[in-house]
């Protein structure tokens, strides 16, 4: 006996949808690493005006690198030594770190002197170089003086290497001579007031986004601390790195997962099984609503390459969505009684959902048209979870559902949608609409906006509290904001950055900012190096006059020859300054690859965007970058655009309703999802809600889920008309699903993701309750 067309689809579709789940698995396990992602820089549109900005932004965002950077304070400063070094042996036990410094290692101060000595004669500070061309420059007294200065903390060179101190001026202004951490008993300490701090340093092996490297490290980190804080009372652990931002994300979208998953899930079932009583019809809905989850988790990774944790919890509420597909089939099943034939229901529910399923992915295409990598995302999972929990229903469901109901929808609830149906049918509903129109206006006027990118990116205050306390203490840590210098060749650059750098000092005298950190206070550009050789040469030439000042200075001949021997030396190139270990950590500070040459300048005690900007002005190949604002502007011109967004959607459902119910009727089906925006955006209003880029997204999902309503109870009501109410009862049900798991975003951590789930909760609420108007009101009859 041959298998009947509807098993042999059936059978077709298993295979496929088994081949897809075990893909999904392999994509999601068994690589080795995960394509969960929680780096918040990968979901960000491209704000900066070309390429190599972009590049300095991600640099700078980069530049602690996959490190711990750990802070151990105690007001006893032994044990504030001894806690931190405890709880580095105990991180250096464990493979998960690469390195961990709490003690530094034996080294030669001589190390960081004795590379500059080729190039010292090169190497001035602007106050050096300005009293050696100032008129009246006295070679004796500056001897003098120098011979007299008491012996310093900082790193420096040899008396006879550097008699004049020009050189410990320079090496004064290097960054290891800038920190208020200062080598103490072998750790790096700062103290203020009363309270001892010591640096703890963790390099990960392995990347800080990755999740096993992640959770590993943390535990460790953890129990390493729960056992220094009981050692050593009043001792506390402060905290920064990458790490601790993206397990902070990571936290906060699993909760969202768990909360809007697990609670939609469950209520979805209980109302599934209160609806229709049996315990199949909820299996099948849930199957088909995972079949489509699984397809979207692997287009978008395929697409993307990853999947971001903010997606991950965008598509734990499409459980809402996906499953009103499986629902209309059920509902259709139910109504029918025993005379149910899963083929015939196929074709009764066919029109409905093909267009309730082009309404939708209109809706998510018009996401996807956004150039933000985050939306982009959420409309590729969508769209493709939309389509296969849909295409189930045609080739999965009807084998799984061949005979009919055990009973039909519940009483109590077509009784109850009849009720609301011809309550809210005909033309005292319209005048009702009306009224309420007007009464929304008030709403739409109190409108305000806000396009912050904090509503995207949410960190722990107490995180960004740590952060800012590290950075006060150690120097560690930058903010968002820094200054780009571009050039056609490395020469160009730095003399650009030299001449804004110029001007920030002058900032400093004036107490506008507190300092910056720029590669030109490394390496000065060719040009200020050969000023530094001129300033100096009148000093060498003759050479017999600086060996008389020196041997007047009471200097040994010896000393004498090789100093004066030694100038000019030679010029410190980009070469050697990419070769000296001392360099390494701000090798970030300089850009050059494909996209150009650069570098970059981090101011330091000033975020005010607009006198930073001024600092730029009239400056060639130098500009401000600040990411985050960048983002809220551009966020900004999205809000800007959407009215023609939302105009141009909903002209294209009006075109898809017109062909399908003819110009009479359009009007009255799109009635429901226009309403739910307009009372959406006035609730809003009232709520004191600013609009945002979300809302308007959210928005385009009201008009795509409130045209399904409408396309439901118009194709459903002449399958029905035999049990007045059902077919609403069926359109109630899909929207409290789609409330239970949309609307539960409304309680995300994410402010983003809040304004999605409010502004879907409000408008998914009112289209449904709305939706009764798209068809004549129901006669007078019984069930």
């Amino acid at each position: 006996m041959r298998p009947s067309p509807t098993t042999l689809r059936a059978g077709l579709f298993t295979l496929v949808a088994l081949g897809i789940c075990l893909f999904c698995a392999w994509l999601l396990f068994g690589r080795g690493t995960s394509p969960l992602q929680t780096d918040i820089m990968t979901i960000l549109p491209a704000t900066e005006r070309h390429p190599l900005a972009e590049d300095a932004v991600e640099r700078l965002a980069r530049a602690s690198g996959d490190r711990m950077i750990l802070l151990v304070s105690n007001d006893d400063d032994d044990a504030a030594k001894t806690a931190a070094r405890e709880l580095g042996e105990a991180l250096g036990k464990d493979p998960v770190f690469a390195s961990v410094i709490a003690e530094l290692p034996p080294f030669d101060l001589d190390q960081l002197v004795t590379p500059f000595l080729p190039f010292r004669f090169h190497l001035l500070t602007p106050e050096d170089r300005a009293a050696l061309t100032s008129p009246g420059f006295d070679a004796v007294a500056a001897l003098r003086r120098r011979l007299n200065e008491p012996f310093g903390a900082n790193v420096g060179a040899k008396l006879t290497d550097d008699p004049f101190g020009w050189m410990q001026h320079w090496l004064d202004r290097q960054p290891w001579n800038r920190s208020t951490l200062v080598p103490e008993d072998d750790m790096l300490t700062a103290h203020q007031g009363d309270t001892t701090y010591v640096l703890v340093i963790a390099t990960l092996k392995g990347s800080s986004y990755d999740d096993v490297v992640q959770r590993k490290a943390l535990a460790t980190l953890a129990t390493a601390e729960s056992a220094m804080l009981a050692k050593h009372p009043g001792t506390t652990l402060q905290r920064t790195g990458a790490i601790f931002y993206a397990a902070a994300a990571r936290a906060g979208a699993e909760r969202d997962t768990h909360v809007v998953g697990i609670a939609s899930s469950v209520g979805i079932a209980v109302l599934l099984l209160l609806v229709f009583r049996s315990l199949r019809p909820l299996l099948i809905a849930f199957l088909s609503t995972a079949l489509g989850v699984v397809g979207a988790i692997v287009a978008t990774v395929l697409v993307f390459g990853q999947l971001h944790l903010l997606t991950l919890v965008f598509g734990a509420a499409l459980l809402g969505e996906a499953v009103d597909y499986s629902i209309q089939y059920l509902c259709a099943r139910a109504n029918t009684g025993a005379a149910w034939n899963a083929e015939r229901g196929v074709r009764q529910v066919r029109p409905a959902l093909l267009l309730a399923l082009a309404t939708s992915l209109l809706g998510y295409a018009l996401l996807g048209i956004v150039p933000f990598p985050a939306l982009q995302q959420m409309a590729v999972f969508a769209m493709a979870g939309m389509a296969v929990a849909c295409a189930s229903v045609f080739w999965l469901l009807p084998a799984l559902a061949q005979k009919p109901a055990r009973a039909p929808l519940s009483p109590a609830l077509v009784r109850l949608a009849l009720g609301w149906q011809r309550a809210a049918s005909g033309r005292r509903a319209l005048v009702v609409l009306a009224v309420l129109a007007v009464a929304a206006i008030p709403g739409w006027l109190r409108l305000g906006h806000d396009d912050d990118i904090h509503l995207l990116i949410s960190p722990p205050k107490t995180l960004e509290a740590q952060t800012a306390s590290i950075r006060d203490v150690a120097g560690f840590g930058g903010g968002t904001q820094f200054w780009l210098v571009e050039g056609a060749s490395a020469e160009e650059v730095l003399q650009r950055e030299e001449a804004l750098t110029d001007r920030l000092r002058t900032w400093i005298a004036d107490g506008k900012l507190t300092g910056f950190t720029g590669i030109t206070a490394m390496l000065p550009s060719a040009k200020r190096q050969a000023e530094n050789i001129a300033a100096l040469a009148p000093l060498f030439t003759p050479a017999d006059r600086m060996n008389a000042w020196l041997a007047a200075a009471g200097f040994r001949p010896q000393g004498m020859a090789s100093f004066v021997t030694a100038y000019p030396g030679r010029a410190f190139t980009l070469d050697d300054w990419l070769a000296m270990p001392a360099y390494t950590p701000f090798r970030y500070l300089w850009l050059s690859g494909s996209h150009g040459t650069g570098s970059i300048v981090v101011p330091q005690g000033q975020d005010d965007v607009t006198l930073l900007r001024q600092a730029s002005e009239g400056l060639p190949g130098v500009s401000l970058v600040d990411k985050p604002a960048s983002i809220s502007a551009l966020f900004g011109r999205y809000r800007g655009y959407a009215d023609v967004w939302l105009g141009g959607a909903l002209a294209l459902v009006g075109l898809a309703f017109l062909w399908r119910y003819g110009p009479r009727a359009v009007g009255r089906v799109l009635l429901p999802p226009l309403a739910g925006i307009v009372f959406s955006v006035a609730a809003l209003g009232y709520l004191g809600q600013p609009l945002t880029l979300f809302h308007i997204m959210a928005l385009m999902l009201v008009l795509g889920v409130g045209a399904n309503y409408a396309v439901f109870l118009r194709e459903g009501e002449p399958h029905a008309a035999h049990i007045p109410g059902a077919a609403y009862a069926g359109v109630l049900l899909s929207a409290v699903t789609a409330l239970l798991s949309f609307g539960l975003l409304a309680l995300s951590t994410m402010p983003a993701l809040q304004h999605f789930g409010l502004t879907l909760l409000l408008g998914i609420g009112f289209t449904a309750l709305i939706a009764p108007v798209s068809v004549p009101a129901p006669k007078k009859s019984s069930a």
